[in-house]
């Protein structure tokens, strides 16, 4: 059941860092995806569900250049049947020495009004996706064809990506420092707390800038810590 547009609001408005603190109160602690970076930083925060490509070491008999001309290859069939508004997974085995996709097939997901990608291995012409109006994360740039390495097998099956299990459906965000997924079942309640938590560190950021201490307000220990924060809150109608 797709997320609603409340809480998909919400966790655009949110860091990855304060999404992994409410999932580890739930005692999930390898949530955070391992050494993908954004390509393009600036960019807002990705989020959207998984949709995932799960790739396996290309064998060379099974893998020219002509498998291309097959219109059911596990890759395109992907790019064409990614939803929009979900996010395309790769799990490449953590493997950037080919790439898991270029910047044709990130155009073709871009125009689809898909909202990221995301590889534990790398992307081709990372110039040009970097440039797209679509959120993309990997490993590092990497020039040659993914047929070198990678051979698509699975399309939204469970996948490994950069050490954290992905199921379909799951809830990828992604913003300047890296991706977190947030299992399904809980993705709305973690979208509440991490957007509560927000607005307590903002006014707490507030307040640390004006030279505070931050004993008795983080965490709020004191009852005049939490009163001043009612207050800051209704103030500036957060």
């Amino acid at each position: 059941m797709p997320m609603n547009k409340i809480a998909r609001e919400k966790l655009k408005k949110v860091s990855t860092a304060t999404l992994c603190t409410a999932l580890f109160k739930r005692g999930l602690r390898n949530q955070f995806i391992q050494d993908v970076h954004p390509l393009n930083p600036s960019r807002p925060n990705m989020v959207g569900e998984a949709f995932t490509l799960r790739y396996i070491p290309a064998r060379e008999d099974l893998n020219p250049i002509t498998v291309y001309l097959d219109r059911a290859h596990p890759q395109r069939v992907a790019v064409e049947e990614c939803p929009a508004g979900s996010v395309l997974v790769f799990d490449s085995r953590k493997n950037p020495k080919a790439a898991s996709a270029g910047s044709i097939l990130v155009a073709r997901l871009m125009k689809r009004g898909v909202a990221g990608v995301v590889t534990d291995g790398g992307f081709r012409d990372s110039p040009e996706i970097a440039a797209m109006d679509i959120s993309a994360y990997h490993n590092r740039p990497s020039a040659p064809t993914n047929l070198t390495q990678h051979q698509a097998v699975d399309i939204n099956v469970p996948i490994a990506c950069g050490d954290v299990a992905v199921f379909p459906g799951d809830v990828l965000v992604g913003d300047g420092e890296g991706v977190v997924v947030i299992p399904a079942n809980m993705a709305e309640e973690i979208a509440d707390e991490a957007f509560e938590m927000t607005v307590f560190e903002d006014f707490v950021t507030e307040k640390v800038m004006q030279g505070r201490s931050i004993l008795g307000l983080y965490p709020p220990t004191e009852e005049a810590s939490r009163l001043e924060y009612e207050t800051w809150r209704k103030t500036h109608q957060r």
